[in-house]
């Protein structure tokens, strides 16, 4: 899908479905039940989202203090800020999208998705900044010392080359 048709998704045919969606559920229910009905999904995933977060925010904490990285945590937050992100939106469908972020099973289930979709499409190098741009010594920050270890190695690419 290119970027532009998913662009023009996401900020035209999205807004135009939930407003048919409200004008349906208006009919169905009533214009103010159907305002209560947006109101309170909204009033409680924010008060999901505020509770799932602040439970992240201690997991990440916690982990830390036990010297491991904290990926799933973090993870997990970013869906609750999409989440809450959605929540604020007016709409059916994005309420909906968003309190099932807030539902634990389901948020691991997208971060897989998210994490099988990264490792499919997206390539990531690292490169030391100070050893490929001024040599070794160039670091402000940190001296290199024969006590340096280099824990794990990838060669990219390689080449010959002669001193003149």
């Amino acid at each position: 899908m290119s970027p532009l048709l998913l662009l023009f998704i996401l900020f035209s045919a999205i807004p135009l479905v939930e407003l048919w969606l409200l004008f349906q559920l208006s009919g169905w229910f009533g214009f103010w039940t159907t305002i209560g009905l947006v109101l309170g999904t909204g009033f409680i995933g924010a008060a999901l989202a505020r509770w799932q977060g602040w439970q992240v925010m201690q997991r990440v904490q916690m982990e830390m203090r036990q010297g491991m990285l904290p990926a799933g945590a973090l993870g997990d937050g970013a869906l609750i800020l999409v989440a809450g992100v959605l929540l604020i939106t007016p709409g059916v469908l994005t309420d909906l999208a968003g309190l099932s972020l807030l539902i634990p099973p389901i948020r691991s289930l997208v971060k897989r998705a998210v994490g099988w979709w990264w490792a499919h499409n997206v390539r990531t190098e690292t490169v030391n900044y100070w050893q490929t741009q001024a040599g070794p010594q160039a670091n402000p920050f940190q001296q290199n010392t024969a006590h340096d270890r280099i824990i794990d190695v990838q060669v990219i690419s390689s080449e010959v080359v002669e001193d003149p």
